[in-house]
């Protein structure tokens, strides 16, 4: 038998036009799933998805409506990947109600929309994943991203505590946290070429990962051979987390 295949296996990548999640959504279809992506730019989009062979749908999953149309254009979903884009840098004081809201809808509601609506066939046909894309700031918070280090690590516990009730149904839920990745939001929080040396020098690594090193871990999960993790925070930082 050859390890990690998912073929007739389907899947739904949120954020998925770029960076992580298109990194993630090539490994999905190299190992024989199906994959839907999901994004809000049409033409960045319908480029990724030739560019990788898959299909596409133009949603935004911080609405409930966006999450139906996701779900609906994908159709059988076996493999959820939920990747929002991260909110935006702030000093913590300086967090305004609205950026609050906007956080709590596009990272944290919309992962529990998707999971919330593709579960119910996972669990009738006793196989799923539920796989989101955090951060390392989860447990390791960064000054200026108070948005993103709440919302991701509520990310992560509502699929710890969701994995408690749907193990059995042979459903796993798991995230990736991903260290500094050479990302568009990378580039953009570091865009001082100093600053990024500094900060690579700080990094056992010794350099940015890259998207695709990030997409192999999730893509690992959502083998048949990852079927006994669950609940678990996988980091792929170069070691920043020693």
């Amino acid at each position: 038998m050859s390890l990690f295949q998912l073929n007739g296996k389907r899947a739904l990548v949120t954020g998925g036009s770029r960076g992580i999640g298109l990194a993630a959504a090539h490994d999905l279809i190299r190992l024989g799933a199906q994959v839907t992506l999901a994004a809000r730019n049409e033409d960045v989009l319908r480029r990724a998805a030739d560019a990788i062979g898959a299909r596409w749908v133009v949603a935004d999953v911080s609405t409930p409506d966006g999450v139906a149309s996701a779900v609906e254009a994908a159709g059988q979903v076996d493999i959820l990947v939920s990747n929002a884009g991260g909110p935006s840098p702030a000093q913590p004081s300086a967090v305004t109600e609205a950026a609050w809201e906007q956080g709590f809808q596009t990272t944290f509601m919309s992962t529990a929309r998707l999971a919330a609506a593709v579960l119910p066939g996972m669990r009738e046909r006793h196989w799923g994943r539920i796989i989101a894309v955090t951060s390392l700031t989860v447990g390791r918070p960064a000054l200026n991203l108070p948005v993103s280090n709440a919302m991701r690590a509520a990310v992560t516990n509502h699929l710890r505590t969701l994995a408690l009730e749907v193990a059995a149904d042979g459903v796993t839920c798991n995230t990736v946290a991903p260290g500094y990745t050479a990302t568009e939001r990378l580039n953009a929080l570091h865009a001082d070429p100093a600053d990024a040396e500094r900060l690579k020098a700080r990094i056992p690594a010794r350099r940015f990962g890259e998207p695709n090193e990030v997409g192999a871990a999730v893509a690992f999960l959502a083998t048949k051979e990852a079927a006994y993790i669950t609940g678990q925070e996988i980091l792929v930082d170069g070691g920043w987390s020693i």
